[in-house]
């Protein structure tokens, strides 16, 4: 959910989703869990790389609380986007049923997998879990985004595009590169966005202009290289710890521009104390990796 972050408390790194096994954990996606049907990063047009993301090997990680408004329609226009993905939706035990639709959904459809949690953990977490079950079925490119439509599925071929082509590692859809933008936003969430983009940008050295947003695409092979028992698993800082913790390890990182439309349907799930806990994970991750240069000079 980007910027619109579940409320939770931000897990210590050892309290983190466990990486990704090679088999699902015991608590499988229902419906259809047989198995699938480096430097500044450039700012590419739409359509400059070929649309075969549609291709059976990816995957579309869907977190859902709550959102059973949108997870009929938005399920619909992803499967549009990507005829031959398959569509994994994690849900967090959300009170309003939308667990229950999206069985529903998966059993009309192949293409619809879901993924039951015990209760709302956290966005982070519900991300590492789905991710985890992609990869152990052979996911070759994850997109990660949101059910609330913030996130156009009409971009999805665009977005996956340059990993499919072999030219990036990982594609984030900007809301800040030209031809970028957001709507439907007030003065006040714009700038914490930008800001909190520009304070872990400084931070961490990243060449990065949207470093909170959450639409992405993964190579699988990259996103099976980062560790995630070690990534913090918050919701707003998840999604700026996963680019630090891909550009550590040497992924192509590249965004292309997307309009950003707040919600159309519930509320935003953002608070102050997850924005603050964001900037104390930022500041932790840049000692960390300073304490890890110097116990490398150290060793030499």
């Amino acid at each position: 959910m980007s910027d619109d972050a579940r409320d939770e408390t931000i897990p210590a790194a050892a309290d983190a989703a466990p990486e990704p096994s090679a088999a699902p954990a015991p608590d499988e996606p229902r419906a259809a869990d047989a198995g699938p049907p480096g430097g500044e990063p450039a700012a590419g047009p739409p359509g400059s790389e070929p649309a075969a993301g549609a291709g059976p090997g990816t995957w579309v990680v869907l977190p859902t609380y709550n959102e059973v408004e949108n997870l009929p329609v938005i399920a619909a226009a992803i499967l549009e986007a990507l005829p031959a993905a398959t569509l994994l939706v994690v849900d967090d035990d959300s009170p309003d049923g939308t667990g229950r639709l999206a069985d529903d959904l998966a059993a009309k459809d192949p293409r619809v997998r879901v993924r039951h949690r015990p209760g709302k953990a956290g966005l982070g977490r519900a991300y590492l879990d789905g991710f985890r079950v992609a990869l152990a079925a052979g996911a070759e490119s994850v997109v990660q985004m949101d059910a609330d439509f913030s996130h156009d599925p009409a971009v999805l071929p665009d977005l996956v595009g340059p990993v499919v082509a072999g030219t990036a590692d990982l594609v984030i859809g900007s809301r800040y590169v030209k031809g970028g933008k957001v709507v439907d936003w007030g003065i006040g969430r714009k700038v914490i966005s930008r800001g909190g983009s520009l304070f872990a940008r400084v931070v961490l050295g990243l060449p990065v202009h949207d470093l909170t947003g959450g639409f992405k695409a993964w190579r699988g092979t990259t996103l099976a290289s980062i560790p995630f028992s070690g990534v913090h698993a918050g919701g707003y800082v998840f999604q700026i710890e996963m680019t630090w913790r891909a550009k550590l390890a040497g992924a192509r990182i590249r965004e292309i521009p997307i309009t950003f439309q707040d919600r159309r349907v519930g509320s935003s799930k953002m608070s102050r104390r997850i924005i603050v806990e964001a900037l104390v994970v930022v500041v932790s991750l840049r000692l960390e990796r300073l304490r890890a240069g110097m116990r490398g000079a150290g060793r030499r």
